[in-house]
């Protein structure tokens, strides 16, 4: 948890990472221009198009045999335009002053914004020194308002991912994921058998055609059709109606259609066990994690981080939340007063922008104006002159 008053500092170590460069941007401990408690602080990225990296020791935890959940709020309180707003677990020792873009992680959670298209909650493992994305396509939140997001990861290798306490997604590390090779993969070599027969509905073989019906033509001519008065015989031939289509015409006859009584469904490719497949019961084990990190890169600085919690307990966790949340009104009432704030500057500036153009524009006529004065009295004293 960020909501420390003094001690954030002295268990989160800012990366020189880029700093060298002048690429390094910094944290400040706040709550943000509008929150539900201004006294419950996070880490708030600060400086436009940095790359700012932080983190923090924690005490080791090991997930073997054991639920690991893994929870935090943000707060992305500018136009982010293009940035990430993700925490990164780590493990083995780290050098926290030169903690970056390149060092190595066990797992790394949460959105990823950039422009209308990118929209992307990250959910990344790592297995055996390399890194692995979830497969489906998740989308984070967008607005300017706290969310939580929480993952928790099971000893049976499935998982559900939470945002703001409600379930977003669920699934396994060997379907999710591709770590694994699958377990069961489709049989190419299969046919479908020449007896199998997938046709749902056949002809009725006992609808016959009844004796003596006449065929209904499809056009018939047309009733309200009339000889024109200048038809001559010799010359057009013999006029015809011309057809039109006949309404009681529904198509050739066709047999009824009926179940077919030998219908084994659509033939499908079946599955079968893949050889290459072979099964790690510590799938779901991440190195110890030791430290917990926040690296990423905002061309637009002010989102808050905070929250943090690492832990093995699932309800625990939606208590967190759940505390945060009462004073939900109260944060979405004081960002609707911000909102309201920036319009009136913003509408002032605007103002004062249309004063200042309006007054530039009075003293570029009055000066032009004075000069095509003077070149007009200096024209006639030319012309009257001359005369």
């Amino acid at each position: 948890m960020l909501g420390e008053k003094d001690g954030w500092k002295s268990r989160w170590v800012l990366s020189d990472w880029k700093r060298s460069e002048g690429k390094a941007g910094t944290f400040k401990h706040t709550a943000g221009k509008w929150s539900g408690d201004p006294d419950d602080k996070g880490l708030q990225t600060y400086n436009d198009a940095k790359h700012y990296a932080i983190s923090a020791k924690i005490q080791e935890f090991n997930n073997k045999n054991i639920t690991l959940v893994v929870q935090y709020s943000i707060k992305i309180e500018q136009d982010i335009e293009c940035g990430g707003g993700y925490i990164k677990l780590l493990s083995g020792y780290v050098n926290q002053k030169k903690f970056g873009g390149d060092t190595p992680y066990s797992f790394m959670f949460g959105p990823d914004i950039c422009g209308t298209q990118t929209k992307k909650l990250h959910v990344i493992l790592s297995y055996q020194g390399q890194n692995y994305p979830i497969k489906k396509d998740l989308q984070c939140e967008t607005d300017k308002l706290t969310h939580f997001y929480t993952f928790i990861l099971r000893p049976d290798a499935t998982y559900s991912i939470l945002v703001d306490n409600r379930e977003r997604d669920s699934g396994s590390m060997y379907t999710d994921w591709d770590i694994l090779p699958p377990r069961k993969i489709k049989d190419v070599k299969a046919k479908k058998p020449a007896d199998w027969d997938d046709r749902e509905y056949i002809e009725d073989p006992n609808d016959v055609k009844p004796k003596g019906s006449d065929p209904i033509p499809a056009e018939i001519p047309d009733p309200k059709a009339k000889e024109p008065d200048n038809w001559d015989e010799e010359e057009d031939g013999i006029w015809k109606p011309p057809k039109i289509p006949n309404p009681a015409y529904k198509g050739p006859w066709k047999r009824k259609k009926i179940k077919n009584p030998n219908y084994k469904g659509k033939w499908k490719t079946p599955w079968i066990d893949n050889p290459e497949f072979e099964d790690d019961p510590d799938l779901y084990v991440l190195k110890p994690i030791k430290y917990v990190g926040i690296e990423v890169w905002q061309v637009k600085a002010g989102s808050v981080f905070d929250n943090i919690l690492i832990c093995d307990d699932p309800e625990y966790a939606k208590q967190i939340v759940n505390e945060v949340f009462a004073n939900r009104e109260i944060e979405k009432e004081a960002f609707e007063e911000a909102e309201k704030e920036k319009k009136a500057r913003e509408e002032e500036e605007a103002k004062r922008a249309r004063e200042e153009g309006e007054r530039r524009r009075r003293e570029r006529d009055h000066r032009y104006g004075d000069r095509r004065h003077h070149k007009r009295v200096m024209f006639l004293m030319i012309c009257f002159i001359y005369v």
